[in-house]
C-alpha cells in the first residue's frame, strides 16, 4: 500500500496552529492590560498609561521583566518536577483551542480550508479531558517547591478544579442531550439554524459559567492565589518565566473558556440573519469569525468585571457551593431536559 502525504493539508493546518496559538498569545497578553484598564475604570483611576499611547507596550514591559529576571530555583525543591508544573500548565492551556472552530470555512485557490484544527465527534470530551489534565501542572509545582504554603494552596486548587468539574459536566450532559451530539461544529451549525442554546438552557448556562470562573481560579475562586491568606499561592517560589508561563496560562484559560462559551451558548461564529445577507462564503466566514470574537470579548470583560466587583469566597462557602447547590441544581437541570426530549421524541410538544 503506498503512502502518500497531502502537503496542501499538511501546510493549512500548520499555518492553523501557528495562527490559533499566535491568537491565544496575543489575546492572553493584552488581557492584562485589559484588566488593569478595567479595574482603573471601576476605581476611579487611569491605568497603565506610560508605556506607549494608552499604555499598550505596558504588557511587553511586563513580558520583557519576567523574562530577563533571574531564574531562582529552592534548593530542597525537585528540579525536574519543579519545571515541569508550569510547562505542564501552559501546554494544556494552549491544548484545548484545538477542536474550537473558529469559522466556518475559507475558500482559498480552490481548496476549501477548515478553521477548525481537529474537527472530531468528540470534542468536548477531548476539552473537558485537557482541563482535567491542566490540575496537574498546580499540583505538581505546588509539592515540588517543597514548600508549605505552595503544598496548601496545589491542594486547594486540585479540590477546586475536581468540585467544579463535576457540575460542568452534568450541565454539558444537559446540552448534548438537545444537541445529540458531542461535535463543537454540530453544536453551532445547529444555532445556525435555529435558537441559541443559552435559551433552550439557561440554567445549565449559569452553572457552566460559575464553574468556568472556578476552573480558571478566577475571582471569587481564586483561593489558590490567595495572597494575604498564603503568601502568593501554588506558585510562591517561582519567578521569572516559570511564574511567567503559570500567570499566562491563567489568561490563556480565560480567554479559551470565553470562546467555549460564547460556541457552546451563544451560536460560536453563527449570529442571526447572517444567511440572508446574500454575502459570498468568504465575507460570511469572515464576519462569522468577528461575530465569534465579539462574544469572547464579552466574557472577558465579564471575567475582568467580576474581579474587581465580587469579594472572595471563604473556602468552606466555595466547596458547599460546588457539592449542596450546583451539582444538585445540574441534576436536576439534566433531569427536566431528559424530560422534555423524551416527551418531544413521543410527539408531545410544549
Amino acid at each position: 500500500m503506498e503512502f502518500t502525504i497531502d502537503w496542501y493539508f499538511l501546510i493549512e493546518k500548520l499555518l492553523l496552529i501557528s495562527a490559533v496559538l499566535g491568537i491565544s498569545l496575543v489575546v492572553a497578553m493584552y488581557s492584562t492590560w485589559g484588566e488593569r484598564k478595567v479595574a482603573a475604570w471601576i476605581q476611579d483611576r487611569r491605568g497603565p498609561n506610560r508605556a506607549g499611547p494608552f499604555g499598550l507596550l505596558q504588557p511587553l514591559a511586563d513580558g520583557g521583566k519576567l523574562f530577563f529576571k533571574e531564574e531562582i530555583i529552592p534548593a530542597q525543591a525537585n528540579r525536574f518536577l519543579f519545571v515541569l508544573g508550569p510547562s505542564l500548565a501552559m501546554f494544556t492551556a494552549c491544548l484545548t483551542s484545538a477542536v474550537i472552530p473558529w469559522g466556518d470555512s475559507l475558500t482559498i485557490a480552490g481548496r476549501e480550508v477548515s478553521l477548525q484544527i481537529a474537527d472530531i465527534n468528540i470534542g468536548v470530551l477531548w476539552i473537558m479531558a485537557v482541563v482535567g489534565m491542566g490540575v496537574y501542572g498546580i499540583m505538581i509545582g505546588g509539592w515540588a517547591s517543597n514548600n508549605k504554603f505552595s503544598l496548601l494552596a496545589a491542594c486547594r486548587g486540585a479540590s477546586q478544579v475536581i468540585s467544579y468539574e463535576l457540575p460542568m459536566g452534568l450541565a454539558l450532559i444537559a446540552l448534548f442531550m438537545l444537541s445529540g451530539s458531542l461535535s463543537l461544529k454540530d453544536i453551532v451549525e445547529q444555532q445556525r439554524d435555529g435558537l441559541w442554546f443559552v435559551v433552550l438552557q439557561p440554567i445549565g448556562f449559569l452553572i457552566f459559567l460559575i464553574c468556568a470562573f472556578a476552573e480558571c481560579n478566577r475571582t471569587p475562586f481564586d483561593l489558590p492565589e490567595a495572597e494575604n491568606e498564603l503568601n502568593g499561592g501554588y506558585h510562591l517560589e517561582y519567578s521569572s518565566m516559570k511564574l511567567g508561563f503559570y500567570l499566562f496560562a491563567e489568561y490563556i484559560n480565560m480567554f479559551i473558556s470565553s470562546v467555549l462559551m460564547a460556541t457552546l451558548y451563544f451560536g460560536g461564529y453563527a449570529f442571526p440573519y447572517m444567511d440572508s445577507l446574500g454575502l459570498d462564503g468568504n465575507m460570511l466566514t469572515i464576519l462569522g469569525i468577528v461575530a465569534l470574537f465579539l462574544k469572547t470579548f464579552f466574557f472577558i470583560f465579564l471575567f475582568m468585571w467580576v474581579r474587581w466587583t465580587i469579594p472572595r469566597f471563604r473556602y468552606d462557602q466555595l466547596m458547599k457551593l460546588g457539592w449542596k447547590v450546583l451539582i444538585p441544581l445540574a441534576l436536576l437541570n439534566m433531569l427536566i431536559t431528559g424530560a422534555v426530549v423524551l416527551f418531544r421524541q413521543n410527539g408531545f410538544n410544549f
